[in-house]
């Protein structure tokens, strides 16, 4: 029986294999540790990243509430500000195998309303 990290790998690989960004599109993904949530703007065609955001940048070292959630919208619109200032406005949104509610849920949903199409 596979543990859950094998399992989320291998949903990871199963969504990676249809998901992929472009220079007008590129990939936003998600990786949530048990304490930080990391988020990144990447172009598969050339392998950049175009921008990040975590729960651990100097930008929102002051707001700590330590709640993990409020940390995630707060870190979504904080990849959406750096996105713009990237000239991205839309991207293609990676959950890297996490189900799709939390704080995954909380990053998407706080770069939707700060002005990220996807």
């Amino acid at each position: 029986m596979p543990t859950k990290i094998e399992a989320r790998l291998k949903r990871k690989n199963r969504i990676r294999k249809k998901l992929s960004g472009t220079t007008e599109r590129p990939r936003l993904t998600v990786y949530k540790s048990l304490k930080h949530i990391y988020a990144q703007v990447v172009d598969d065609t050339t392998g950049k990243t175009l921008a990040f955001a975590s729960s651990l940048s100097k930008d929102l070292k002051g707001q700590d509430e330590g709640d993990k959630k409020a940390d995630a919208k707060r870190v979504g619109a904080l990849i959406a500000q750096k996105c713009k200032a990237a000239n991205v406005e839309a991207v293609v949104f990676d959950r890297n195998g996490f189900p799709y509610h939390g704080r995954i849920a909380a990053v998407a949903d706080a770069a939707r309303e700060a002005g990220l199409k996807f």
